[in-house]
């Protein structure tokens, strides 16, 4: 009996959330204020924060209204005086056909008001810090906006410090990275528009770009493929850059990504597509292409001589830090003569008395490193600094005067884990191309690392960011195509656009007076 008992029970209770579930996607409101608030209170039903205060005229009796908003997410000294007091001891307030336009525009005193009578509209509102005013006899309520939401300050962002330029940071209000994006783009042509994601959390988005300048094609199939996600919840941007990405399997990203708003307006003003999400501080810009993991926003506020000198070492380093593991363990095992005798010599001698394989030590050894990383990232700022370096200082020395790893492969492993530092852009594909090539070395020598660095490199040249080839080969060696990838020409010079996302490549206009080179 009991059993039964429950089994009706659930019942009931899956046929009132069925019946709430449709009422929401295709309801309205009723005339009458205790039917409103008695299915507010049903929809709400064990949640706390859900407040319901009811509010009489003092001069007009007839006239009744009530406010439903969640405690935390609103200003209580705003629905106070703007709401409440001014609803209370209004004397024009009059029950007729103009009462809610009436209340908007004379008695409330608040800049953002709404009308709505979808009950799905009031929901997603309440639960988002809004205050929803409902009136007796009127199938329709008011969404006022009081929000009141507790945001870090803007400071510089961890992971994008520099020296020279811009500091400020985004933070995880949507509202404030808007504002920083149009305070640096004072101009009518900037575009926002206002998406949802997640049919749970209902998390709002904003797509940003120049009308003028951005390729209309581009952003067409970004609405496709936005409008193909269907989640339960979005919480951050990896959720769209995952969903909405080309090549999914790749270990290489084809959306870019920042914390910093004057990246994010470098990028618009070059014809890229930004996208804002709230709750998150990291901002997607697309297209994106593979030169820019060896960019940094540093780049344009800096000596361009020295920009391109590093743009070269960021290259270098990433090359070195997925070849050399490779290079010596093919070298060590298969073409010991190309090696210098006394070298192979001192080499051999090292090895003589290490118990583990070679290939076993490097894999060993590059873990470790990896993980005293990981560990720097995760542990207090102070000390997480300096443990990579100093923890396998210390530890590759300790293994060295113990005998169980050579002291050559100390230096390489040390060598390639500094080189990976200099790109982070680039973690992802740099551990997993690092143990392809370390495979392939073992078993085949630099007959292996040759095919691998081909795979790699046929895979690089075959990226696309929805649609635009990442690496434009067009077989073409003109400078204006060339001075803003590897190295970086002088701001006089780079007077257009990439041809590849826009259109409307002019960037800076001729001027009949000439610079002094």
């Amino acid at each position: 009996m009991a059993k039964d008992r429950k089994e009706q029970k659930k019942k009931i209770i899956d046929k009132k959330v069925s019946q709430i579930n449709n009422s929401l996607n295709k309801g309205t409101l009723f005339n009458n204020l205790k039917d409103n608030l008695s299915y507010m209170k049903e929809l709400f039903v064990d949640d706390d924060l859900f407040i319901i205060r009811e509010i009489e005229n003092n001069f007009n009796p007839s006239f009744r209204c009530a406010i439903a908003y969640c405690e935390g997410l609103i200003n209580p000294n705003i629905i106070n005086e703007s709401i409440i007091k001014p609803l209370m001891i209004s004397k024009n307030i009059k029950k007729d056909d103009t009462l809610i336009d009436h209340l908007a525009k004379r008695i409330i005193q608040l800049y953002n008001i709404k009308k709505t009578k979808i009950i799905k509209d009031i929901v997603e509102s309440v639960t988002y810090g809004d205050v929803i005013l409902f009136i007796d006899g009127i199938a329709e309520v008011l969404i006022l906006n009081v929000k009141k939401f507790e945001a870090r300050s803007l400071t510089e962002p961890e992971n994008e410090k520099i020296l020279i330029g811009p500091r400020e940071g985004f933070i995880e209000f949507l509202p404030t990275n808007l504002s920083l994006i149009r305070r640096r783009l004072r101009t009518n042509k900037l575009k926002f528009k206002y998406l949802s994601f997640g049919d749970k959390t209902n998390t709002q988005a904003c797509i940003c770009y120049i009308d003028g300048i951005v390729d209309n094609k581009i952003l067409t199939e970004l609405y496709k493929r936005l409008k193909k996600i269907k989640i339960d919840g979005v919480i951050d941007t990896n959720y769209i850059t995952e969903l909405i990405k080309d090549n999914r399997f790749s270990p290489y990203r084809t959306t870019g990504y920042t914390e910093k708003p004057d990246v994010v307006v470098g990028k618009l003003l070059e014809g890229r597509i930004a996208i804002v999400l709230d709750g998150s501080p990291i901002v997607l810009t697309i297209p994106y292409f593979f030169v820019e993991n060896f960019q940094t926003s540093e780049d344009y506020y800096m000596n361009f001589y020295y920009t391109s000198f590093v743009r070269i070492l960021r290259i270098l380093g990433y090359f070195f830090s997925i070849t050399v593991p490779a290079f010596y363990l093919a070298i060590i095992a298969f073409h010991q003569e190309l090696l210098p005798t006394p070298l192979f010599i001192n080499i051999a001698l090292e090895r003589q008395t290490v118990p583990l394989p070679t290939t076993l030590e490097m894999i060993v050894l590059l873990t470790v490193f990896d993980i005293l990383k990981e560990a720097g990232e995760r542990m207090p700022k102070g000390i997480g600094q300096s443990l990579p370096i100093v923890g396998a200082i210390v530890i590759g020395q300790a293994a060295v005067e113990a005998k169980l790893v050579a002291g050559p492969m100390i230096i390489i492993v040390t060598f390639t884990g500094i080189t990976s530092l200099l790109i982070p852009k680039l973690n992802a594909p740099i551990i997993i191309f690092q143990i392809m090539l370390l495979l392939l070395s073992t078993t085949l020598g630099l007959f292996g690392l040759t095919i691998g660095l081909s795979y790699i490199i046929i895979h690089t040249l075959n990226l696309k960011s929805f649609g635009i080839s990442q690496i434009n080969l067009t077989g073409e060696f003109k400078y204006q195509t060339l001075k803003d990838t590897i190295f970086r020409a002088p701001w006089w010079q780079m007077k257009k656009r990439p041809k590849q996302i826009t259109k409307n490549q002019i960037r800076m206009q001729q001027t009949e007076a000439k610079q002094n080179v």
